[in-house]
């Protein structure tokens, strides 16, 4: 496993400090990775994987409230009142003035798409591409297609995920306060439904990992759903459509899109829409890959790291 060659926690304001360390090449092309979740964290498998052919400088960041970043969600007394996509956003401009990097490339998936394109829309001057896999944008319609919609597909899993929310209407919502109670045994309850609810919507996925996310409700569990819910209950603080509608201001970035057409978990026409939006990006749909990584979207995302790499 390729280990980090520097990191630390830098301080970001409101108390918080959030962990980041650089990878690969020292001396190669900067590109920082956008985790999911929100809040899921970064993995010792980024380290080599998104750069297996080493010619990126690769720096990982826990997001503000998971992972190695302080304070941590999993503790109730953490605030979650400063933790939104635009401290985010700046958080990520005070890292890269910090690492002294001019532009660097944007690599996300999931979440790590819409924390990407905010981005990449605010400081468009200091993004060199962007490529993105598993295409989220946040849109109201999007979360209510995960945490409801989607759930015709699973008619009697949803009905228990509903359920431990204590009703169907303002689902996420109902969780975000069901994880702001002090009785730990609920908290630790809405962790466990919600996390079987996120294995429920991957478990048709070619090369699913049953049980991924509804392990024992552990520190690192509770961090994500809690922050999951923050972000989803209040539409990620974007106006409805906002990073698509805006797609057109990134015309001078090149980017690439990797998509799983049979991705329940966000559905291909998010893809589509944003490719549409952003002129020259491209889009490329994988037939047989779901949400998560794939052989085939791998290559997708290889070739594209490769093709830039010698970019100025």
């Amino acid at each position: 496993m390729t280990e980090p060659h520097a990191s630390g926690l830098l301080e970001v304001g409101d108390g918080n400090r959030i962990y980041w360390e650089s990878c690969g090449n020292p001396d190669g092309k900067p590109m920082v990775v956008l985790h999911g979740g929100p809040g899921q964290g970064c993995n010792e498998r980024m380290r080599a994987g998104e750069d297996p052919h080493g010619r990126y400088r690769v720096v990982l960041v826990d997001q503000r409230g998971c992972g190695r970043s302080t304070p941590h969600a999993a503790d109730l007394a953490t605030s979650m009142a400063h933790n939104t996509t635009a401290h985010l956003v700046a958080d990520l401009e005070l890292l890269r003035e910090h690492l002294g990097i001019d532009r660097w490339l944007l690599r996300g998936g999931s979440w790590g798409v819409t924390l990407a394109l905010a981005y990449a829309l605010r400081f468009p001057h200091r993004v060199s591409e962007i490529v993105l896999s598993s295409i989220s944008t946040a849109r109201p319609s999007e979360i209510d297609w995960l945490y409801g919609g989607v759930g015709r597909f699973f008619p009697e899993e949803y009905r228990r995920f509903v359920a431990a929310a204590g009703g169907a209407d303002e689902v996420v919502a109902r969780y975000d306060r069901l994880l702001a109670r002090p009785d730990s045994q609920v908290r630790i309850g809405a962790t466990a439904a919600w996390a079987r609810w996120e294995d429920t919507v991957l478990s048709l996925e070619p090369g699913a990992r049953p049980g991924a996310f509804s392990g024992p409700v552990d520190d690192a569990l509770s961090a994500m759903v809690r922050i999951c819910a923050h972000y989803y209950g209040n539409h990620a603080w974007l106006e409805d459509g906002e990073l698509i509608g805006n797609a057109a201001a990134l015309a001078s970035i090149p980017g690439v899109l990797v998509h799983g057409r049979l991705d329940l978990s966000c559905p291909v026409t998010t893809a589509y829409e944003l490719a549409r939006a952003w002129p020259g990006a491209q889009l490329f749909v994988c037939d047989e890959s779901g949400h998560r990584a794939s052989p085939a979207k791998r290559e997708f995302l290889r070739n594209a790291l490769d093709r830039f790499a010698d970019r100025s």
